[in-house]
This record gives structure tokens, sequence and C-alpha cells, in this order.
């Protein structure tokens, strides 16, 4: 085991062990997620409280949460009405299993969600996180080719930089580089459609850029190589987050939807990160006008207080698996901790907060003065590009000679010395603060990382 680590920020911080006694927090027991551990734990930012707009330091020091924690706390941090209905129900039953039983409050919550979804969409799956919710599409997609008699249609269509969670399905899928090389073969028959990113006349573009919708007519050559009788299903961010803001061109996603619809090929959109007012509507299929087959989503769901995910289905897929099912259960799939009490009891209590507050409303909006606040970085240091899309933004970096992302990570840890909290994939600030923040936050965010951009070698 490692000697405790020395170092004068990695302080103590008092827990309590299984016995009397106290226990010593010194950083070593948690391997930490997507994170450079050994250059945490010598340098430790820790967050302690969190309430709306920002999260505190354990020495007291205000954070402006830019980011929404990870994409997620959409509607603001330890709100009181979904606080004491996750203190509510533990009270009332800590679990329930949905296998063969159920309880009041998750029908409930999917038909809480199933009337903001697409029209057509109101089946609705639930899991325990957006990695979940990719691969119970995934596998939906294949036992519905396979309930319809057309059980060759099997292979799956990602798109590079894709980050659908780090599922075995979801990384198959996916198309980021570094989530994808450890992890040996992945599963066969998976192909990748190109990203948008790059397209000639796109950069510093406001809002959806006006070049590359025909990147979309790369599903009709991997049609043609596999022939679509081989195909399930295609799977896409709408706006890829993750990989740093990449906003679909106009007229792409309706192409790509034209394109599966002529060849029966389902459309699954990962809404992980879009859903939930992040784009000013409660999808963003509504926002674009395309209705896929299927959406993932998560985070946003339960305003990230219980962990949980969910699938919405059409009830043609439903209905499918209901005719054609070979055994009494349609669907061998679930979840220990699908349909959770507490994540049904959070979740139904955020949607009442987006509801009374009108807080998808409230980010459509905002949008323009966001979209003019993050362009007018353009002429901030480092900064090569800048997208933007509903409350989220990209603020591309000119990577260091030599030392790819290591200029964002300095701007994200100086970021957080001086009180904000940015997201950093790459060489790219990804932004997506909370459905809440005032004109003057947005402000705020600008002007601080215009003076980490200055000060950033």
């Amino acid at each position: 085991m490692h000697a405790p680590i020395q170092n004068a920020r990695a302080r103590d911080f008092p827990m309590t062990n299984f016995g009397s006694q106290p226990a010593t927090n010194d950083l070593d027991a948690f391997w930490m997620p997507f994170t450079p551990n050994r250059r945490f734990k010598a340098n430790p930012r820790m967050l302690s409280h969190a309430q709306d707009m920002h999260y505190t330091t354990p020495d007291g020091r205000q954070i402006l949460d830019a980011t929404s924690g990870l994409w997620c706390v959409n509607a603001g941090h330890n709100r009181p009405r979904i606080v004491e209905a996750i203190r509510r129900q533990a009270g009332e039953m800590d679990y329930a299993p949905s296998f063969n039983m159920g309880h009041p409050a998750a029908f409930a919550f999917a038909s809480r969600i199933a009337q903001i979804t697409p029209p057509g969409l109101d089946r609705i799956f639930f899991t325990g996180s957006g990695s979940e919710s990719v691969d119970t599409a995934l596998k939906i997609a294949l036992a519905y080719h396979r309930a319809r008699g057309k059980g060759t249609k099997t292979r799956l269509i990602g798109r590079e930089r894709g980050y659908h969670g780090v599922g075995f399905g979801g990384i198959s899928v996916g198309g980021i580089p570094k989530n994808r090389m450890y992890f040996g073969s992945l599963l066969t028959g998976v192909d990748h459609l190109p990203h948008t990113h790059g397209a000639a006349g796109n950069l510093f573009s406001q809002g959806q850029p006006k070049n590359g919708a025909e990147l979309a007519d790369a599903l009709e050559a991997i049609v043609a190589l596999h022939d679509a009788s081989n195909i399930a299903a295609v799977i896409v961010e709408p706006v890829a987050g993750s990989t740093g803001v990449l906003v679909p061109p106009e007229g792409y996603l309706q192409r790509l939807r034209a394109i599966c619809d002529k060849h029966d090929i389902l459309l699954i959109f990962d809404e992980v990160i879009t859903g939930f007012g992040r784009v000013g509507a409660p999808f963003a299929a509504e926002r674009f006008g395309v209705t896929p087959d299927m959406i993932c989503m998560a985070k946003g769901l339960t305003n990230a207080a219980v962990p949980a995910g969910a699938v919405a289905a059409s009830e043609g897929i439903y209905q499918a698996m209901m005719d054609g099912a070979d055994a009494p259960i349609e669907l061998f799939h679930g979840y220990t901790y699908g349909a959770h009490p507490l994540a049904c009891a959070a979740g139904l209590a955020t949607l009442e907060v987006y509801q009374e507050e009108g807080l998808f409303q409230r980010a459509l909006e905002l949008e323009p003065y966001w979209r003019a606040a993050v362009h007018s970085l353009k002429d901030a240091r480092h900064v090569i590009d800048i997208r933007d899309f509903g409350l989220i933004a990209g603020i591309e970096l000119e990577p260091r000679p030599g030392a790819p992302t290591a200029r964002a990570m300095a701007a994200f840890e100086t970021a957080f010395d001086q009180g904000l909290l940015i997201r950093v994939t790459g060489d790219i600030i990804a932004l997506s603060p909370p459905l809440i923040i005032e004109k003057a936050q947005v402000d705020q965010v600008v002007e601080v990382i215009r003076g980490v951009l200055a000060g950033v070698d």
C-alpha cells in the first residue's frame, strides 16, 4: 500500500470508520475516474458544499459552477424541493425491485417523462446512468429487429469523436480513441461515421454551422458496404458534448434521419447531455425538429441528485417487442437500480422545478446573451475557435507544441484557484452552466476565463 500523501494541500479530512475511532482520509484509497490520480493527489481540489450556482471548498472559498457539476445539475445545486422529495421517499421506502413488481413512483415518473419526450417516444425503460442507457438502447435495437424477423440486422453505427459512456457497447460505438484503445477488440460489427468538426468556413460559428450537412451521406457508403439488411441502428449525440461541443451543421440531422428511414435503420439520439433544457427545449430532438426512434437520457433527469438514467423508445419498437416475443419476458435485460424509489422521487421533483420555474424556456431566452458573451473571447489569448448552442459552449485553444492538453489543463487548474469551475477535454474548454445562471454570472465566467488565458503559457 502506498504511504499517505504528504502535501500541504492534501489535508486530513475527518471521516468515520466502522469502529468507534475516527479514520484519517489520506486520499489514497479512492481510485479516481478520468483523472490523473498522481497529479490530483499532489495538489487536490476538494468540494464540501454546494448551493444554487456555487460549490464551496473545505476552506470556505466559493467556486462558481460553469459546468453544472458534470453537465448534470441543470436546475442548480441543493434545490429544496428535490432534497425534501428524496428525504421523504427514503423515510417511506428505501428500495424496491422492478423485476416482476413495481412501486407507484416508477409509473408516475415514466408517465411524466413521456409527457415531454417527442410525440410517439412514450415507452420509458429505466437505467442507473447514461452509460447504461446507451447499452440498453443498443440492446433494444438488436432485439427489436430480431422480434420482427430481421435478425441479420446487427451492425451498429457510431460516429468519430462520439462519447456514449463507458460500457462496452458505449465505447464500441463511441469514437474517442483514448476511451477505446486500452480495452481490446470491443464489440464486433461496429462502424463509424465521420465527425462533423472542421468543415471549411465553420470557424467561430454562432449556433449551427452552415457547412457540412453532406457528411451524413457517409451513412450511404456504409450501407453500400454492408447492405441495409445487416445494419440495426445509428447512434449520435445531437450536439457532441464531451469531445468539445461539436454542433451539427444545418440539415445534418435531418439528412441522417432520412437515410435511416430509407434503409429501415433505427436512429438513436444520445441526449444524456442535451436533454432537460440544456439546449433550450426538453430535448435537442425538439429543438432540431428531428425525432429519433430512441432517446438516451440521464444527468439532468434527476438534477444528478440521485444516479438515474432512462431510454425513451417509440411505440412501434415497444409493440414489436410485445408482439414478437418468444417468451413471457419480452426483453431479457434490466438493472437492480432501475426505477430506484429515491431516483424516481428526485426525478419527479426535478421535473416540477423545471416546469414551475420555466427553466427550459429561460435557457432559450438566455442563449443570445450567452452566445455574445462567449464569442467575445474570440480575441483572447490562445483561442482558435468557439462553438455554442443553447447553454453550451466550447472554447478551443491552440495546443502547446509537443504537449497537447497541457494548456487546457493549466487553464482548468488556474480557473479553479480563481473561483471558477470549468471543464476541459483535450485542449477545449467546455462550458454548461446551470440553467439558473444570471447574466452577471455569465459575465463573470467570461472575464475569469479571459484573465486565465492571458496568464497561461
